[in-house]
């Protein structure tokens, strides 16, 4: 039974043609799926929690566009949103995955031990190249690949996500992880950093190591209700080695980090599989596993992070191929994407970029995560060619 919302019903008096929102300069994928039929579909609908169409839509009614990336224009507020609201976020999921349907279903792996060496890459190269793959990621030249990191979301059963999560509900969640992160040995042993309650000494350390995360700023998150009563019960764990980092009651639940200098993404991975599934077991104890279905893998605020919400990548110097004319193709091609090294919005610095998995819907981690390595491992050598003066042209890959 959805729970009865009265700020729904009292829209209901009014009709669908006052209600609907004004999109006509609008560019997300929100504004390019809903159409009045859907809105009056699914207006007086609500979650069990309460969560309403209105609530789903309202960062992509307030943020028309965005100048670098076409961005979702929604948000779920908890696990049955992906249900209640399937007429509107099916196709918008489809249209953000490639095509991915209704009826498909999601691969999972968190097995490390199925990242393999490189060399399955070379059926998508020219015949006539050759080149030298390792094993599984594990050699990815530390010349030229400054960093490597694997991080991904997860959501809690039993709780509604951060754009909808009432303040016992967000403190709920940060005691249970408190718990689950305290009793982990080994290496993954560390320390919790509640933002509204650490030391400037322990301030200034997190932000000297890059782990500190602040209030949301992007309108894209503030009116998504992200930042709500903040910073009460976020906060910031990691281990002792700092490889292993665990941000609370951010954009997700929890948002894990696996990460150290170097091109060894073959550990940073099996520290990543590892971690989560420590992590979870812990969870799984107090009756709050992650949120997770067949269709749609694990259960994130944000429908572009549904699947693994993964994000393999590398902080990789190539400043001859990026500006190489066909380096955007080669990134299309090998199912990559580029950042600058300080997000999204950011441009390069000496030729320096964040290069990360697209997708994230429809193929597994390990899958994700081997097109990193297989496509880093490519680009190095084309930087390696151009930096002698010779073409690259022979080493353009096939489409991935």
């Amino acid at each position: 039974m959805a729970a009865k919302n009265c700020h729904n019903d009292y829209k209901m008096k009014f009709s669908v043609d006052e209600e609907f929102p004004d999109l006509s300069l609008h560019n997300n994928h929100m504004a390019k799926v809903l159409t009045k039929d859907i809105y009056n579909k699914l207006r007086g609908k609500s979650t069990p929690s309460g969560f309403t169409v209105d609530d789903i839509i309202q960062t992509g009614v307030d943020n028309p566009g965005h100048p670098f990336i076409m961005t979702v224009g929604c948000v779920a507020g908890d696990e049955e949103s992906y249900e209640v609201f399937k007429d509107l976020l099916d196709p918008i999921i489809s249209d953000r995955h490639s095509g991915y349907k209704a009826t498909d279903k999601h691969k999972t792996d968190l097995n490390f031990e199925n990242l393999k060496a490189s060399s399955s890459l070379r059926r998508h190269v020219a015949s006539r190249v050759t080149l030298l793959f390792g094993q599984g990621g594990d050699d990815l030249d530390p010349n030229y690949v400054l960093s490597t990191r694997v991080r991904t979301g997860r959501s809690l059963k039993g709780f509604t996500l951060p754009p909808h999560c009432s303040r016992g509900e967000r403190r709920g969640i940060e005691k249970l992880s408190i718990e689950a992160l305290a009793s982990l040995e080994g290496e993954f042993k560390g320390k919790y950093y509640p933002l509204d309650g650490m030391t400037d000494a322990e301030q200034d350390q997190l932000i000297n190591d890059h782990f500190l995360f602040d209030k949301p700023v992007s309108p894209l998150l503030t009116c998504a209700g992200m930042a709500r009563d903040w910073p009460d019960a976020r906060g910031i764990w990691h281990n002792d080695n700092k490889t292993f980092l665990v941000w609370v009651n951010e954009e997700d639940h929890l948002r894990v980090i696996s990460m150290q200098k170097g091109g060894n993404m073959k550990e940073v991975f099996r520290r990543f599989c590892v971690g989560l599934q420590k992590i979870e077991a812990i969870f799984k104890k107090h009756n709050h596993g992650f949120s997770w279905n067949e269709h749609l893998g694990y259960i994130l605020t944000c429908p572009s992070n549904l699947g693994t919400g993964l994000r393999g990548g590398v902080h990789v110097k190539l400043p001859k191929l990026s500006t190489h004319a066909k380096f955007e193709e080669i990134l299309t091609r090998l199912r990559l994407q580029k950042r600058g090294t300080g997000g999204v919005d950011t441009a390069s610095v000496g030729g320096v970029f964040d290069i990360s998995n697209a997708d994230r819907l429809g193929s597994s981690e390990v899958d994700q995560v081997q097109m990193v390595v297989d496509g880093v491992k490519l680009m190095v050598e084309m930087e390696k060619k151009l930096e002698k003066g010779e073409s690259i042209d022979g080493m353009i890959p096939a489409q991935k």
